[in-house]
């Protein structure tokens, strides 16, 4: 294929470049300190830093990329001016850095510095100057060192000039100089060199085409003889003859001393992206790029440091091209300049870099964001990620291929190489007749001889080394260097390929789980807040338990929101980019049904198109499909364009202003382009999703003002800031609020509207860390990692009392509370300063944003976060010490409504401290309230209660004589579940009817009622002496929850007695029982069935107590109970209570009667089963009455799938006619078959009892 002949002379957003830029010392306004700079002045004058200025810029503006001056300048030279004398080292550096656009868009800086002599005599009269004054203070200093400190005016210093000559200055050793490291400076010995910069802005990254063009650039400069043409014409031609290559082509154009390639991906290829990831990877290690890779994909802050800016950037925009198909959507500063380190307050998720200084110590460092902060060291490579961070799904096999990657190109992947290649020697103009050679071999115009010839030439380079023409490049290095740069192209594929199919894998059928509920972009933009568009549920479901950690953490981040955003919008839209060639990716994948049918045991495997993505990349670079315009005279003006070696030459600004449109495929390009950016722009820029409306690149900031350092721009983007916190509090309390109580969590089953385990970890997580940014934001003085935990600190060593002492904070109750308890109420939360103190005392390894975040998971528990942060605000005096001006906490309208959007969080219950801090111990108090409608004397012998949550139970404790309540201390049971009620055998006259019993937690102040409303005694009842209780959570009910409960429903509790004194079971509650239908019976069976069944198919952390389903008030036991007692013949002679353990048992008689007389019909399995198990339960030493007897039979009988196949038997039984009416559901053949075919559907499910179940059974 012959290469054409392309031009690039047209529309900005064709060209190759937007602008070409000069920065240095501006001899009209002198030197200026760059007082941001954080420099003292002790330092040697040539080593300060001073104001740079842009000193030219072509062309003047563009349309669509607008010149901004002062953030140009920033980025070009981000540390400001700095000077050289010519005893210094003055080597040139290259760096890059990125502009954001207002839109979302990104152009690319590529900045070569060097220095350059000045010959201004004012500037070295000047610094001149300075170093004298820099003397003086110094010899002033140390003379005065013996009397007491004072500071001496410009007055004093200038006199001090006239009293000092020229000798006594030189005479002076160089040591008594602080910080003078280069000696003073005299401008008839010395040259002052300055630094400055040229640059190029382009659209897209080609890193290493500018890179070529400006090094070439600069060595035409110092080179001893002219270019062949004025500069002019080199700039002129990148600016307006080069256009951007077509997706899918490469481009050759020429710079000063040779050609240059530069190439774009085709449509259905990764985006560009030329920046080295094999020098990212070698300076931190594999390990550390894919936990970088983790923090930034859940977008917590990301801080670079390293003394190279470059290497800054290479980091940053290496790790933001593994981040295909999503993009960062937030600050985005790679490289921050000193006048914009106040961003470092941003209270925001932001990616930037800064400089390390000169022997200077991350330590030294004063962050107030630490605690959600991934600290980068570059140039120590270490990698200081957040805590708890998750691991990346499958993170052992990626780091696995990613290291086979890195070694099929030489590199080692542990880390810790200094990769800085020196920047390529010039060629010399007498080599570039070779490199046209290769030029011309790269695009096959050399005949078979011709080709041949070179082969043979190439060789011999290579066997005589770097032995060729002096000054310039041999041919050996110059294929070197192409191969050298083609293995780092095919690397970059290879690796982001790896990420890509990694990404391609986990979300491969995410367009199964979007929701399209809108029919119009207008309505879906007006209810953009009220609307879901990813069942976030569902997809979690269908992945691998390992990987949910990190999913659910990443399907709450602003990049996966606007991913669908994007999805949802391109039913009205064009597709963006990204988003069409993964979509066009995973279609690939689905024709050959790469996918495996169960997502949630995918095993790994390593990506399949890793050598046909390097094989297009390689085409491109070695035959060049397209060659633009060679530089060519201009119309200049006689004089110009001269030739000054080691000066950068004053250009003609006519004739680089502007360029003729020549190229009519650009304009088409462009036109076509124009027609479909705005649709996607403007629709974009409206998106209200939960993360951009707060992000300041989206909406409440503009990327342009960032880069602004002036006052008023500072003050109204921390104003953008505090609005955003605000907008961020409303967004995350409501989507907390929905999840607890919208229509997913009505459909769990019991009416229990609550999520569990791992969504709701993820919303609290983002919670604290909310809390942690806004208690970050402004911070003057800092204690530790966590700007709300020092806070707290703060507030202790003042010695302010918060709030009066609660009588929770004594382990003895007095006799208010045992009363509250006794009525089933929650007695008092504890105060501000007991939670404190309880969180202190937690565990020595917490740390400090541990402990806070362990604070916030208490308080939220208690319902008392709103109240205890209003407290923490009372005291603004403290606040005003700790914060600056415009801190959050300062903003008083802002603080209250802060405050409200977190008393909402009060309406729902969480149980988040108690399922987080699980190993922990915590204090409980245990009430057993007897029935109040009874006169007579009750007492109860020796009584002992087992406490059992879903995390342990607190063993066996007996219960003072002479009380009715304990306290005792032990490891966090979690949710309380069951509990176990007893008292030794003394005989008739030890009974009790207990109403209920209460437990309450003395931290988190949860209370739990166990309802009972039976008799504990022998001779009374069903004669036990020991109940298992189901517990529920009590509703609060204390001042500020007053009026209707609004909450969460409360769990299963034990079945309820209707007045009766008999017992569950019992024909005394016949009558009632009698009152329901056939029909209702079969009904309530059903839905106890269903909620079995339901509970099995939710997720393993988001089911609830399955004790309660099946022992609770609609439990299966209390439904198979009004099965069996529908229809039951009551005698009620003397008022005795029959209980249907006693049928049971008569049963179990008859059956092995008959076993013995050789007459038993049926399987002889199942009756043997049956007698097995009613026997082990009768044999078993609890004596649990026969209610806990026949609950026994019933949840073992589930247990082990031989419940279904009991039921025919008891109802076949020769008994059963004579105990049952013949109305009874027991005797009707088709409801007992329906019920055994109903039961059966549990087999499938794993069913496991609780320890308090069935301790004591041996089967």
């Amino acid at each position: 294929m012959m290469s054409g002949v392309t031009s690039g002379t047209g529309s900005a957003s064709c060209r190759f470049a937007h602008y070409f830029v000069v920065c240095g010392l501006d001899t009209e306004t002198g030197l200026e300190p760059e007082e941001l700079a954080g420099e003292s002045f002790e330092q040697s004058p040539l080593r300060r830093s001073f104001k740079s200025k842009v000193l030219a810029h072509y062309p003047e503006s563009t349309d669509r990329s607008p010149f901004n001056r002062d953030a140009v300048n920033m980025l070009c030279m981000p540390h400001g001016l700095s000077f050289r004398s010519q005893v210094d080292g003055r080597e040139h550096h290259f760096h890059s850095f990125t502009v954001a656009q207002d839109d979302g868009t990104r152009s690319y800086g590529f900045v070569h510095t060097y220095y350059e002599a000045v010959t201004s005599a004012q500037i070295t009269t000047a610094m001149q100057t300075l170093h004298q004054m820099h003397h003086v203070e110094h010899y002033s200093t140390s003379s005065s060192s013996s009397s007491s400190p004072s500071t001496s005016s410009t007055d004093s210093l200038v006199s001090s000039l006239d009293e000092l000559d020229a000798d006594s200055l030189a005479a002076r050793p160089l040591s008594a100089c602080l910080g003078c490291v280069a000696g003073s400076f005299q401008p008839a010995r010395d040259t002052l060199y300055a630094s400055k910069a040229l640059c190029l802005l382009t659209p897209l990254p080609f890193l290493h085409a500018a890179r070529h063009f400006l090094s070439q650039l600069h060595q035409a400069v110092t080179s001893h003889t002219a270019p062949p043409l004025p500069l002019e014409s080199y700039i002129h031609n990148i600016l307006y003859e080069v256009p951007v290559p077509p997706p899918g082509r490469s481009l050759r154009f020429h710079g000063v001393q040779g050609p240059i390639v530069c190439q774009q991906p085709g449509p259905e290829e990764l985006p560009l992206g030329d920046y080295p990831l094999g020098e990212a990877f070698s300076l931190l290690g594999v390990e550390n790029m894919v936990r970088l890779l983790t923090s930034v994909l859940l977008e917590t802050q990301v801080l670079l440091y390293s003394q190279d800016y470059q290497r800054l950037m290479t980091v940053a925009e290496g790790i933001t091209n593994l981040l295909f198909p999503f993009q960062w959507q937030h600050v985005y500063l790679p490289i921050l300049p000193v006048p914009l380190h106040h961003l470092l307050d941003a209270p925001v998720p932001y990616l930037m870099g800064i400089q390390r200084k000169d022997f200077s110590q991350c330590s030294t460092l004063d962050l107030s964001h630490e605690a959600n902060l991934c600290f980068v060291d570059i140039d120590n490579h270490r990698v200081d990620p957040p805590e708890d961070l998750p691991l990346f799904p499958d993170q052992p096999e990626l780091i696995q291929e990613l290291n086979e990657v890195l070694l099929r190109f030489g590199l080692q992947p542990h880390g810790g190489a200094t990769t800085n290649p020196a920047p390529a020697a010039p060629p010399c103009l007498s080599s570039l007749v070779l490199e046209d050679l290769m030029e011309d071999r790269r695009n096959g115009n050399l005949g078979g001889e011709e080709l041949a010839v070179l082969e043979r030439l190439q060789a011999l380079a290579r066997r005589c080394g770097e032995g060729g023409v002096e000054g310039g490049k041999t041919l050996g290095r110059a294929f070197q260097e192409e191969e050298e740069e083609l293995n780092a192209a095919k690397m970059n594929v290879q690796l982001r390929e790896v990420f890509a199919g990694r990404f391609a894998a986990i979300f491969g059928r995410y367009e199964e789980f979007v929701i399209h509920s809108a029919p119009d972009l207008e309505s879906w933009l007006g209810n953009r807040d009220g609307t879901s568009n990813f069942d976030k549920g569902s997809f979690l479901s269908a992945q691998p338990a390992p990987h949910l950690h990190f999913l659910s953490w990443f399907l709450e981040t602003a990049m996966f929101s606007s991913f669908l955003d994007s999805k949802v919008l391109s039913r009205w839209a064009d597709q963006e980019p990204l988003q069409r060639v993964f979509d066009g990716r995973l279609e690939r994948e689905h024709l050959y049904d790469t996918f495996e049918d169960d997502p949630g045991n995918r095993r790994y495997r390593k990506c399949s198109v890793l050598h046909k993505s390097a094989q297009a990349m390689e085409r491109r670079l070695l035959k060049a499909d397209h060659t633009a315009i060679h530089p060519h005279l201009l119309d200049m003006r006689i004089g110009q364009g001269r030739h000054q070696q080691g000066c950068f030459p004053r250009l003609q600004a006519d004739v680089l202003a502007q360029g003729h449109n020549t190229n009519k495929w650009s304009s088409r390009n462009t036109r076509r382009s124009d027609i479909k950016r705005p649709v996607t722009t403007e629709t974009t820029s409206g998106l209200g999703n939960d993360q951009r409306e707060y992000s300041p690149g989206r909406r409440s900031l503009h990327q342009s003002k960032l880069l602004d350092p002036s006052p008023s721009a500072v003050t109204q983007i921390q104003r953008g800031f505090v609005e955003g916190l605000l907008s961020e509090c409303r967004l995350k309390t409501r989507r907390m609020l929905m999840e607890r109580m919208g229509k997913e969590s009505v459909e769990l089953g019991q009416g229990e509207a609550s999520i569990t385990g791992l969504q709701e970890n993820t919303l609290i997580h983002s919670l604290c860390d909310l809390l942690e940014r806004t208690w970050g934001h402004g911070l003057l003085l800092k204690q530790g990692r966590s700007a709300l935990w020092s806070h707290l600190l703060h507030c202790q060593a003042n010695g302010e009392k918060m709030e009066p002492p609660s009588p929770a904070e004594s382990p003895v109750s007095n006799g208010l509370e045992s009363m509250r308890l006794e009525e089933g109420l929650a007695p008092p939360k504890g105060s501000f300063v007991q939670d404190m103190r309880f969180v202190q005392t937690m565990s020595e390894s917490l740390s400090e944003v541990g402990r806070a975040r362990a604070w916030i998971h208490l308080s939220l528990e208690k319902k008392v976060l709103s109240q205890h942060l209003k407290l923490l605000l009372a005291n603004q005096n403290l606040i005003r010490q700790l914060y600056k001006p415009h801190a959050f906490l300062l903003c008083e309208e802002e603080r209250e409504q802060f405050l409200f959007h977190l008393l909402s969080l009060n309406t729902v219950d969480y149980l988040c401290f108690t399922r987080t801090f699980i190993s922990i111990s915590i204090p409980y108090r245990v009430v057993i309230t007897p029935m109040k409608k009874l006169s007579i004397a009750m007492t109860i012998s020796n009584p002992w209660v087992c406490v059992s949550g879903e995390l342990g139970d607190s063993g066996v404790r007996q219960i003072p004589k002479n009380t009715q309540e304990i306290f005792f201390q032990c490891q966090n049971l979690g949710r309380l579940s069951t509990l176990q009620l007893g008292q030794e055998n003394s005989g008739l006259l030890a009974k009790c009817l207990v109403d209920c019993v209460i437990v309450h937690n003395e931290i988190t102040g949860h209370t739990y009622r166990f309802p009972c409303g039976r008799w504990l005694g022998k001779g009374v009842g069903d004669g036990s002496l020991e109940r298992v209780l189901i517990g529920q959570l009590v509703s609060p009910r204390g001042e500020e929850e007053s009026g209707r409960w609004t909450g969460t429903p409360p769990e299963q509790g034990s079945p309820l007695q209707s007045g009766h004194m008999g017992g569950l079971g019992s024909l005394g509650r016949s009558n009632s029982n009698n009152r329901l239908s056939s029909v209702q019976v079969q009904e309530e069976m059903r839905e106890a069935v269903n909620n079995l069944v339901k509970h099995f198919h939710k997720a393993e952390q988001e089911r609830g107590n399955l004790t309660a389903l099946l022992c609770g008030e609609e439990g299966l036991v209390r439904s198979l109970e009004q099965f069996l007692l529908h229809g039951f013949k009551s005698s009620r002679l003397f008022q005795r209570s029959v209980f249907i353990w006693d049928f049971v048992e008569k049963v179990v008689v008859s059956m092995e009667t008959a076993d013995q007389m050789g007459d038993l019909r049926g399987s002889t399995e199942l009756c043997d089963s049956l007698c097995h198990y009613a026997n082990a339960i009768n044999a078993s030493p609890r004596n649990i009455g026969k209610e806990g007897k026949f609950q026994l039979l019933v949840c073992l009988g589930v247990r082990d799938q031989l419940l279904p196949q009991w039921l025919p038997l008891l109802a076949e039984s020769h008994l059963t006619a004579r105990l049952y009416e013949e109305s009874a559901l027991v005797q009707d053949r088709a409801a007992v078959n329906s019920l055994s075919r109903i039961l059966h559907t549990l087999h499938e499910f794993p069913i496991t009892l609780e320890t308090a179940l069935i301790k004591g059974v041996d089967l």
